[in-house]
């Protein structure tokens, strides 16, 4: 729902992950989000939450009173857990509208 989102607690890095039941092929992450200034990506190919590596780290683009809205292609690309964050911010809290993974 475009009603709902997670909001950060004031301090960076903030940081949520996301699980998928197995192993899955990826090839684009989207995300819906307000006032990220840096954003990283980092994938798991584990059974557990654990053993992260890079995917992307991205400066975003502020726009004033609007979502910021970035897709990241990503070919021949496997994950169990995908782990996003936030690095840094362009106030004291942001918002995480919408993930999406394709593939």
């Amino acid at each position: 729902s475009s009603e709902t989102f997670w909001t950060t607690t004031g301090m960076f890095p903030q940081e949520f992950i996301i699980g998928f039941p197995k192993c899955v092929k990826i090839s684009k992450v989207a995300i819906q989000c307000y006032l990220v200034r840096t954003l990283r990506i980092e994938r798991s190919i584990s059974k557990d939450p654990v053993s992260f590596e890079l995917c992307i780290e991205k400066d975003l683009q502020h726009v004033e009173g609007q979502l910021q809205m970035e897709e990241f292609p990503i070919p021949d690309f496997q994950a169990t857990y995908l782990r996003f964050i936030i690095k840094s911010a362009f106030d004291h809290f942001v918002s995480v509208h919408r993930v999406m993974a394709e593939g």
